[in-house]
């Protein structure tokens, strides 16, 4: 009997981990609209042991920006890729966010913290509205996704035969208002 209750207690452990897109509005101001976002991140198990060893992940935002058609497929009209990598450092034990399109980067204490800090978005500049159609009606749709294009050779060929490492958020979709 003991030996079943270690087993589950060890296997309660591995997190298969999620991705989730909990809110999302853009808002327009001066011509411009900008992203306010929450993200919720949980880390696999076997994502966070990397990290915690020194393998730094890359967590990409994707944005599309969609022409709805009743009549045919929605029309991509746009989108817009944000990239952050997300790095444990040993020797100061901080989380190292590192925002891959503009070079701003954030220390924190804790993993949980570094997640949460990533996963709020406020004010990311989308698009210009002088590039819209006033006639039509747009929507935005957003998830995020961990990245394994950026591993060293032999963990990219492992991460992709493992079904852990392939986590993204379901896409959030919402319409574009003035």
């Amino acid at each position: 009997m003991v030996f079943l209750i270690s087993h589950s207690v060890g296997y309660a452990q591995e997190d298969p981990g999620n991705f989730d897109v909990r809110s999302a509005s853009a808002t327009l101001n001066e011509g411009v609209y900008y992203l306010d976002s929450w993200i919720e991140y949980r880390l696999p198990s076997e994502a966070r042991e990397a990290l915690d060893s020194g393998v730094p992940l890359t967590i990409h935002i994707d944005v599309e920006f969609i022409n709805p058609r009743w009549y045919w497929a929605d029309e991509n009209i746009g989108e817009l890729r944000q990239s952050y990598q997300l790095q444990y450092h040993s020797v100061s034990q901080r989380y190292i966010v590192l925002n891959l399109n503009t070079e701003a980067q954030t220390n924190f204490s804790t993993l949980f913290s570094a997640l949460n800090g990533l996963g709020r978005i406020t004010e990311l500049p989308l698009i210009d509205s002088a590039l819209l159609d006033s006639d039509q009606n747009y929507d935005i749709r957003i998830r995020a996704l961990l990245s394994t294009e950026d591993f060293p050779g032999p963990l990219r060929f492992l991460a992709f035969w493992r079904p852990d490492w392939s986590i993204s958020s379901n896409w959030y979709r919402w319409p574009l208002e003035d």
